[in-house]
């Protein structure tokens, strides 16, 4: 029986609620989260990169898969091809008026995204959240939150192996009075604070709730505040990190500094 994957689940339920906005979200953001396998016309040489596309009347497309049995199936035959992010492979993308062809042919998840649906979800992921300073005056328990937005931010948090300890979402009252929700992070490394505040952010994207705030904090364990947010917070266990593992070659577009040059 083929395996069900996240991104056939997502595209099932975007189908069945055609005019439901946060399930096309939820479907995007695993677009953008999944390991795509990339159909390349050669061999990556270096930094270059050639994917192999196709021509419609209406535009030009590249071909991906979410697993590497699925590009065997539909190529027939031995072909080149490169593993990246669907956030990297997006990024490419961007700006040529290239759409992506997914899983076509292979999978429930078959769909052709538009040049101009590429472009947007790479608009949407390049965004970076707002950096404030704001004194805390007392941490509370959440308010009710949607669903749509634990779920979320549950998903995300899955994904940051190793780069913080846990994380507490909890109500906010700031000196000004003023009222609010912050995931709060402890132990995470200096260098992933970035990678982690755009996740959140984008967990709130992609749950549809355009006009929500959520602010992101980082506390050391000893902090003081540590205990109130372990007392009064929803609290999120992060993933341990993997044994490292032997990498023979790196894919190309995997550095987001040095991204792959088309052909």
């Amino acid at each position: 029986m083929t395996e069900t994957t996240p991104l056939d689940t997502a595209h099932a339920a975007m189908e069945a609620a055609p005019d439901d906005d946060a399930a096309r979200l939820r479907f995007y953001e695993r677009l953008a989260d999944s390991e795509l396998f990339l159909m390349l016309t050669e061999e990556v040489s270096g930094d270059q990169i050639s994917p192999d596309l196709f021509e419609l009347p209406d535009a030009t497309f590249a071909l991906v898969f979410d697993r590497e049995d699925r590009l065997a199936q539909f190529a027939g035959r031995a072909v080149p091809y490169a593993a990246l992010s669907g956030r990297a492979i997006t990024g490419m993308m961007a700006g040529q008026g290239i759409g992506l062809g997914v899983n076509l042919d292979v999978a429930p998840s078959a769909i052709l995204i538009p040049p101009q649906a590429v472009d947007w979800l790479a608009q949407t992921l390049s965004a970076a959240p707002d950096e404030v300073e704001e004194r805390i005056a007392e941490f509370t328990r959440p308010a009710a939150l949607p669903e749509s937005l634990l779920t979320a931010l549950d998903t995300k948090l899955a994904m940051t192996a190793g780069l913080a300890r846990q994380a507490y979402l909890v109500g906010t009252t700031s000196e000004a009075g003023t009222k609010g929700h912050l995931l709060a992070f402890v132990a995470a490394q200096e260098d992933a604070r970035p990678a982690l505040a755009k996740a959140v952010g984008e967990a709130l994207t992609f749950s549809g709730l355009d006009a929500g705030v959520l602010d992101v904090g980082f506390f050391d364990p000893h902090d003081p505040a540590a205990a109130a947010l372990a007392r009064h917070g929803l609290r999120f266990d992060l993933p341990e990190p993997e044994a490292p593992r032997k990498v023979e070659h790196v894919a190309p577009g995997s550095d987001p500094d040095k991204p792959p040059k088309l052909r």
